[in-house]
């Protein structure tokens, strides 16, 4: 009797002890969930801020409307603590984004380049995905000419169809030449942009520091020329009848 009376005392503790440790184990559960929530909100409200910062930014650096030909939008704009503009073009293209794209990203398809360019190598190419050139731009006297390596990247959007090709100045590629001046500030992005099966929204921005003794206000000038003949070339390519 006795012995029957202890195991069922021990049987009754070791069901408290269960329920104890549920207990403490669902209370441990909720303070992981809670600390885990909070973490998360944390960084939540990090990435808002951030992206509220990021936004201000861009808003800050404003385009500044230029001209307009051909449908073709020219806008420049400073950025702090530089004397030199970027530039930015805009326009819609009839035609598909997938023709647009093949012919910018066809590396030996480059006539519709910028006129002064006397030497065109491809130095690396990755359909789809990259590709290095080397550039030799022929300037009128008595300005010095320039050559240029660039590396070049695509991106595209699975979802949405966008497609990016960005170049950025890339050094220690090619060894600098005593009868050039070489390019090192370079960036240049086209944005293509499906708005339907028939037509394109088409962005170019970039900027570039020609370096050598070319004045700014100079640079600044030519500039706005710069974003408008690439658009055109391409624009008049694909809208040829």
């Amino acid at each position: 009797m006795v012995w029957q009376m202890l195991i069922k005392s021990f049987q009754q503790n070791q069901n408290i002890c269960k329920k104890v440790n549920m207990v403490l184990f669902i209370r441990r559960f909720r303070d992981k969930s809670s600390s885990f929530m909070r973490h998360y909100q944390f960084i939540f409200i990090l990435m808002f801020f951030f992206t509220l910062m990021l936004s201000c930014s861009m808003a800050a650096q404003s385009w500044d409307f230029i001209k307009e030909k051909d449908g073709i939008k020219i806008y420049t704009c400073k950025e702090a603590g530089k004397s030199l503009k970027f530039y930015k073009g805009v326009t819609d293209i009839n035609a598909p984004a997938e023709k647009i794209f093949a012919l910018m990203e066809d590396v030996n398809n480059t006539d519709w380049w910028d006129e002064n360019l006397t030497q065109i190598k491809v130095l690396l190419y990755e359909k789809y995905k990259r590709a290095q050139y080397y550039l030799v731009y022929d300037l009128p006297w008595p300005v010095t000419d320039r050559d240029l390596c660039v590396d070049v990247t695509i991106t595209i959007d699975p979802v949405t169809d966008e497609r990016k090709i960005t170049a950025v100045s890339l050094p220690g590629v090619i060894p600098e030449r005593n009868d050039m001046v070489r390019i090192k500030d370079y960036r240049q992005t086209w944005t293509i942009i499906p708005v339907d099966k028939e037509m394109t929204h088409v962005v170019l921005e970039g900027f570039v520091d020609p370096a050598g003794s070319i004045p700014d206000w100079i640079s600044n000038m030519l500039i706005i020329d710069s974003p408008y003949k690439a658009i055109s070339g391409v624009k008049e390519r694909m809208e040829k009848k």
